[in-house]
């Protein structure tokens, strides 16, 4: 088995408490509103919402993928971080055992920056594709952008 890391930073004009709120708190409840043709519904499996949680995460009509199973590794409330994992589903496809990211969001300027590392498991000694790996970010970040957009169009939204 690889591991292979790609970490990624992206600026936002909402600050980290808020968008703490809709992006981690409640994402399984907004992205589906702002982004249906993405993600058309999350399901816990097991768990309360903490550590240990089971989701599964069911994709959009629009998506070349039916579902994934997500993980919940931690939440960190006070430093506006989350960690979680893919653990199965056909978005793994036959070379990912897991792919593991950590979310943090900072302060900056008003706004927040969103600090996101990725780890991706292979089985084997597969490699990761460059494509595979800007495909994954192309559609997180317009899921991002799609909730940042919800946030400035709904100010009161959050708070």
């Amino acid at each position: 088995m690889g591991v292979f890391t790609y970490e990624h930073e992206t600026i936002s004009v909402i600050p980290p408490p808020r968008l703490y709120k809709a992006f981690i708190l409640d994402g399984d409840n907004l992205i589906p509103k702002v982004a249906p043709h993405a993600i058309k519904s999350t399901e816990i499996l097991e768990g309360d919402g903490g550590p240990g949680t089971i989701k599964k995460i069911t994709f959009g009509e629009g998506s070349q993928y039916k579902y994934v199973k997500h993980k919940v590794e931690k939440i960190d409330h006070a430093n506006f971080s989350y960690s979680y994992s893919l653990i199965e589903g056909d978005a793994l496809g036959d070379i990912l055992e897991k792919i593991s990211y950590e979310i943090k969001l900072v302060a900056h300027e008003g706004g927040s920056i969103v600090k996101s590392t990725s780890h991706y498991h292979t089985k084997g000694d597969h490699e990761i594709k460059e494509e595979h790996v800007k495909a994954g970010k192309e559609k997180a970040a317009g899921l991002f952008k799609a909730i940042e957009g919800y946030l400035v169009a709904h100010p009161d939204a959050y708070n």
